[in-house]
Protein backbone atom coordinates (compact mmCIF):
# COMPACT_ATOMS: atom_id res chain seq x y z
CA UNK A 1 0.00 0.00 0.00
CA UNK A 2 1.31 3.42 -0.98
CA UNK A 3 1.58 5.92 1.87
CA UNK A 4 1.36 9.54 0.78
CA UNK A 5 2.87 12.45 2.66
CA UNK A 6 0.56 14.99 1.03
CA UNK A 7 -0.93 17.15 3.81
CA UNK A 8 -4.39 16.94 2.23
CA UNK A 9 -5.94 14.10 0.21
CA UNK A 10 -8.75 14.38 -2.33
CA UNK A 11 -11.12 11.58 -3.27
CA UNK A 12 -14.54 10.98 -4.80
CA UNK A 13 -15.88 8.02 -2.80
CA UNK A 14 -19.39 8.16 -4.27
CA UNK A 15 -20.87 10.01 -7.24
CA UNK A 16 -21.30 13.79 -6.81
CA UNK A 17 -19.42 13.85 -3.49
CA UNK A 18 -15.84 15.00 -2.95
CA UNK A 19 -14.11 13.96 0.28
CA UNK A 20 -11.18 16.10 1.39
CA UNK A 21 -9.01 14.50 4.06
CA UNK A 22 -6.53 16.19 6.40
CA UNK A 23 -3.43 13.99 6.30
CA UNK A 24 -0.95 14.95 9.01
CA UNK A 25 -1.88 12.21 11.50
CA UNK A 26 1.56 12.22 13.10
CA UNK A 27 0.99 15.89 14.04
CA UNK A 28 -2.68 15.31 14.91
CA UNK A 29 -3.51 17.36 11.79
CA UNK A 30 -2.02 20.51 13.27
CA UNK A 31 -2.30 23.25 10.67
CA UNK A 32 0.94 24.51 9.23
CA UNK A 33 1.02 26.88 6.27
CA UNK A 34 1.41 24.10 3.70
CA UNK A 35 -1.65 22.23 4.98
CA UNK A 36 -3.87 25.32 4.92
CA UNK A 37 -2.96 26.26 1.35
CA UNK A 38 -3.35 22.64 0.25
CA UNK A 39 -6.77 22.53 1.93
CA UNK A 40 -7.82 25.73 0.18
CA UNK A 41 -6.67 24.27 -3.15
CA UNK A 42 -8.75 21.15 -2.50
CA UNK A 43 -11.85 23.19 -1.66
CA UNK A 44 -11.30 25.18 -4.86
CA UNK A 45 -10.99 21.98 -6.89
CA UNK A 46 -14.30 20.66 -5.56
CA UNK A 47 -16.05 24.00 -5.89
CA UNK A 48 -15.10 24.30 -9.57
CA UNK A 49 -15.93 20.70 -10.52
CA UNK A 50 -19.43 20.61 -12.01
CA UNK A 51 -19.68 16.89 -11.22
CA UNK A 52 -19.35 17.57 -7.48
CA UNK A 53 -22.47 18.62 -5.58
CA UNK A 54 -21.42 18.08 -1.93
CA UNK A 55 -18.03 18.45 -0.22
CA UNK A 56 -17.01 16.46 2.87
CA UNK A 57 -14.07 17.46 5.09
CA UNK A 58 -12.59 14.59 7.12
CA UNK A 59 -9.26 13.71 8.75
CA UNK A 60 -6.87 10.78 9.10
CA UNK A 61 -5.44 9.74 12.43
CA UNK A 62 -6.81 9.78 15.99
CA UNK A 63 -7.94 13.41 15.97
CA UNK A 64 -9.63 15.80 13.55
CA UNK A 65 -7.24 18.67 14.29
CA UNK A 66 -5.04 19.85 17.15
CA UNK A 67 -5.26 23.43 15.85
CA UNK A 68 -2.47 25.69 14.64
CA UNK A 69 0.95 24.07 14.41
CA UNK A 70 2.88 25.79 17.20
CA UNK A 71 6.10 24.12 16.08
CA UNK A 72 6.11 25.43 12.51
CA UNK A 73 9.49 27.09 11.83
CA UNK A 74 9.31 30.69 10.56
CA UNK A 75 5.61 30.62 9.63
CA UNK A 76 5.63 34.21 8.36
CA UNK A 77 8.30 33.40 5.78
CA UNK A 78 6.31 30.35 4.68
CA UNK A 79 3.33 32.46 3.61
CA UNK A 80 3.99 34.03 0.24
CA UNK A 81 0.91 33.38 -1.91
CA UNK A 82 -1.85 35.81 -2.72
CA UNK A 83 -3.58 33.90 -5.50
CA UNK A 84 -6.31 32.57 -3.24
CA UNK A 85 -7.48 35.53 -1.20
CA UNK A 86 -7.33 39.25 -1.98
CA UNK A 87 -4.01 40.66 -0.69
CA UNK A 88 -4.31 42.08 2.81
CA UNK A 89 -0.78 43.34 3.33
CA UNK A 90 2.86 42.33 3.48
CA UNK A 91 2.92 38.96 5.18
CA UNK A 92 6.64 39.31 5.88
CA UNK A 93 6.39 42.84 7.32
CA UNK A 94 8.02 43.33 10.73
CA UNK A 95 6.08 43.58 13.96
CA UNK A 96 2.33 43.32 14.27
CA UNK A 97 1.79 44.10 10.57
CA UNK A 98 3.17 40.78 9.36
CA UNK A 99 1.40 38.73 12.03
CA UNK A 100 -1.93 40.40 11.29
CA UNK A 101 -1.58 40.06 7.51
CA UNK A 102 -0.76 36.37 7.75
CA UNK A 103 -3.63 35.59 10.11
CA UNK A 104 -6.00 37.67 8.00
CA UNK A 105 -5.10 35.60 4.95
CA UNK A 106 -4.76 32.00 6.09
CA UNK A 107 -6.93 31.94 9.20
CA UNK A 108 -9.81 34.42 9.04
CA UNK A 109 -9.66 34.77 5.24
CA UNK A 110 -9.67 31.05 4.47
CA UNK A 111 -12.35 30.21 7.04
CA UNK A 112 -14.71 32.87 5.72
CA UNK A 113 -14.00 31.82 2.15
CA UNK A 114 -14.78 28.17 2.88
CA UNK A 115 -18.00 29.16 4.65
CA UNK A 116 -19.22 30.80 1.46
CA UNK A 117 -18.36 28.04 -1.03
CA UNK A 118 -21.55 27.78 -3.14
CA UNK A 119 -21.96 24.06 -2.45
CA UNK A 120 -23.07 22.21 0.70
CA UNK A 121 -20.16 21.18 2.91
CA UNK A 122 -20.09 18.61 5.73
CA UNK A 123 -17.43 18.28 8.43
CA UNK A 124 -16.81 14.65 9.46
CA UNK A 125 -15.14 15.04 12.85
CA UNK A 126 -13.71 12.72 15.48
CA UNK A 127 -11.37 12.95 18.44
CA UNK A 128 -10.06 16.36 19.46
CA UNK A 129 -11.14 19.51 17.61
CA UNK A 130 -8.96 22.12 19.28
CA UNK A 131 -8.95 25.88 18.67
CA UNK A 132 -7.82 26.20 15.03
CA UNK A 133 -9.58 22.89 14.38
CA UNK A 134 -12.86 24.71 15.00
CA UNK A 135 -11.93 27.05 12.15
CA UNK A 136 -12.01 24.05 9.81
CA UNK A 137 -15.24 22.49 11.09
CA UNK A 138 -17.29 25.66 11.68
CA UNK A 139 -17.16 26.97 8.10
CA UNK A 140 -18.86 23.75 6.99
CA UNK A 141 -22.65 23.83 6.65
CA UNK A 142 -23.23 20.60 8.59
CA UNK A 143 -21.22 18.66 11.18
CA UNK A 144 -21.42 14.91 11.75
CA UNK A 145 -19.45 13.93 14.85
CA UNK A 146 -18.21 10.68 16.27
CA UNK A 147 -19.18 9.96 19.86
CA UNK A 148 -15.57 10.59 20.93
CA UNK A 149 -15.40 14.09 19.44
CA UNK A 150 -14.50 16.97 21.76
CA UNK A 151 -14.54 20.66 20.87
CA UNK A 152 -12.40 23.26 22.65
CA UNK A 153 -11.06 26.77 22.17
CA UNK A 154 -8.36 27.18 24.83
CA UNK A 155 -6.88 30.36 23.35
CA UNK A 156 -7.84 32.47 26.39
CA UNK A 157 -5.31 30.39 28.33
CA UNK A 158 -2.75 31.63 25.77
CA UNK A 159 -3.54 35.23 26.66
CA UNK A 160 -5.73 35.89 23.60
CA UNK A 161 -9.51 36.34 23.34
CA UNK A 162 -10.28 33.39 21.01
CA UNK A 163 -9.35 31.89 17.66
CA UNK A 164 -9.34 34.22 14.67
CA UNK A 165 -12.64 33.02 13.15
CA UNK A 166 -14.82 34.21 16.03
CA UNK A 167 -17.99 32.26 15.28
CA UNK A 168 -18.43 31.23 18.91
CA UNK A 169 -21.69 33.09 19.76
CA UNK A 170 -23.30 31.67 16.62
CA UNK A 171 -22.13 28.11 17.31
CA UNK A 172 -22.44 27.88 21.11
CA UNK A 173 -24.87 30.64 21.99
CA UNK A 174 -23.75 33.68 23.97
CA UNK A 175 -23.70 32.28 27.51
CA UNK A 176 -22.19 28.93 26.55
CA UNK A 177 -19.57 30.74 24.47
CA UNK A 178 -18.54 32.79 27.50
CA UNK A 179 -18.41 29.74 29.75
CA UNK A 180 -16.27 27.73 27.35
CA UNK A 181 -13.93 30.63 26.60
CA UNK A 182 -13.57 31.69 30.24
CA UNK A 183 -12.80 28.15 31.42
CA UNK A 184 -11.04 26.65 28.37
CA UNK A 185 -13.18 23.57 28.93
CA UNK A 186 -14.16 21.15 26.20
CA UNK A 187 -17.61 20.45 24.78
CA UNK A 188 -18.62 16.82 24.19
CA UNK A 189 -20.20 15.63 20.96
CA UNK A 190 -23.48 14.92 22.75
CA UNK A 191 -23.60 18.40 24.29
CA UNK A 192 -22.62 19.96 20.95
CA UNK A 193 -25.57 18.19 19.33
CA UNK A 194 -27.89 19.33 22.13
CA UNK A 195 -27.05 23.02 21.62
CA UNK A 196 -27.30 22.70 17.82
CA UNK A 197 -23.64 22.97 16.86
CA UNK A 198 -23.54 19.38 15.61
CA UNK A 199 -26.20 17.83 13.36
CA UNK A 200 -25.67 14.18 14.21
CA UNK A 201 -23.59 12.05 16.59
CA UNK A 202 -22.71 8.48 15.61
CA UNK A 203 -20.38 5.72 16.80
CA UNK A 204 -16.81 6.23 15.63
CA UNK A 205 -16.91 3.11 13.46
CA UNK A 206 -19.95 4.46 11.60
CA UNK A 207 -18.71 8.03 11.11
CA UNK A 208 -17.64 7.93 7.46
CA UNK A 209 -20.60 5.79 6.40
CA UNK A 210 -23.11 8.09 8.13
CA UNK A 211 -21.49 11.19 6.67
CA UNK A 212 -21.47 9.82 3.14
CA UNK A 213 -25.10 8.71 3.48
CA UNK A 214 -26.05 12.28 4.41
CA UNK A 215 -23.94 13.66 1.58
CA UNK A 216 -25.54 11.29 -0.93
CA UNK A 217 -29.02 12.34 0.16
CA UNK A 218 -28.15 16.03 -0.25
CA UNK A 219 -26.49 15.36 -3.61
CA UNK A 220 -29.86 14.23 -5.02
CA UNK A 221 -31.17 17.80 -4.77
CA UNK A 222 -30.84 20.32 -7.64
CA UNK A 223 -27.39 21.97 -7.26
CA UNK A 224 -28.58 25.49 -8.01
CA UNK A 225 -31.37 25.23 -5.45
CA UNK A 226 -28.82 24.02 -2.88
CA UNK A 227 -26.62 27.02 -3.66
CA UNK A 228 -29.53 29.42 -3.20
CA UNK A 229 -30.65 27.75 0.04
CA UNK A 230 -27.14 28.03 1.46
CA UNK A 231 -26.84 31.68 0.47
CA UNK A 232 -30.23 32.42 2.01
CA UNK A 233 -29.34 30.96 5.41
CA UNK A 234 -25.90 32.59 5.42
CA UNK A 235 -27.46 35.94 4.51
CA UNK A 236 -29.90 35.67 7.40
CA UNK A 237 -27.04 35.04 9.81
CA UNK A 238 -24.94 37.86 8.34
CA UNK A 239 -27.84 40.29 8.58
CA UNK A 240 -27.57 40.01 12.37
CA UNK A 241 -24.13 41.61 12.21
CA UNK A 242 -21.95 38.48 12.20
CA UNK A 243 -19.26 39.84 9.79
CA UNK A 244 -18.77 43.00 11.84
CA UNK A 245 -18.61 41.02 15.08
CA UNK A 246 -15.97 38.69 13.65
CA UNK A 247 -13.89 41.61 12.36
CA UNK A 248 -14.00 43.27 15.79
CA UNK A 249 -12.97 40.06 17.54
CA UNK A 250 -10.15 39.61 15.01
CA UNK A 251 -8.87 43.12 15.75
CA UNK A 252 -8.93 42.35 19.47
CA UNK A 253 -7.08 39.10 18.75
CA UNK A 254 -4.33 41.14 17.10
CA UNK A 255 -4.27 43.56 20.05
CA UNK A 256 -3.70 40.58 22.36
CA UNK A 257 -0.79 39.39 20.20
CA UNK A 258 0.75 42.86 20.28
CA UNK A 259 0.27 43.13 24.05
CA UNK A 260 1.87 39.74 24.66
CA UNK A 261 4.77 40.60 22.39
CA UNK A 262 5.42 43.87 24.24
CA UNK A 263 5.13 42.30 27.69
CA UNK A 264 6.53 38.81 27.12
CA UNK A 265 8.38 38.92 23.80
CA UNK A 266 5.98 36.26 22.45
CA UNK A 267 2.59 36.54 20.72
CA UNK A 268 1.07 34.29 23.40
CA UNK A 269 1.57 33.80 27.14
CA UNK A 270 4.95 32.18 27.84
CA UNK A 271 3.37 29.95 30.50
CA UNK A 272 1.25 28.34 27.78
CA UNK A 273 4.27 27.83 25.53
CA UNK A 274 6.13 26.19 28.41
CA UNK A 275 3.20 23.84 29.10
CA UNK A 276 2.87 23.06 25.40
CA UNK A 277 6.55 22.23 24.91
CA UNK A 278 7.33 20.57 28.23
CA UNK A 279 4.00 19.58 29.78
Amino acid sequence: MTVTTDPVLYEVPIPKVARIVLNRPERRNAQDTALLYALNDAFDRAAHDDDIVVIVLAANGPHFSAGHDMREPEPLAATTRFDTVAPIGDLEAPGAAGVMAREEEIYLGFSERWRNIPKPTIAEVHGKVISGGLMLAWPCDLIVAAEDAEFIDNVVSMGVNAVEFFNHPYEFGVRKAKELLFTSQSLSAVEAERIGMVNKVVPRAELTTATLELAARIAQQPPFALKLAKQSVNAAQDASGRPEAIRTAFALHQLAHSHNMQVHGLVVEPAFVDRFLHG
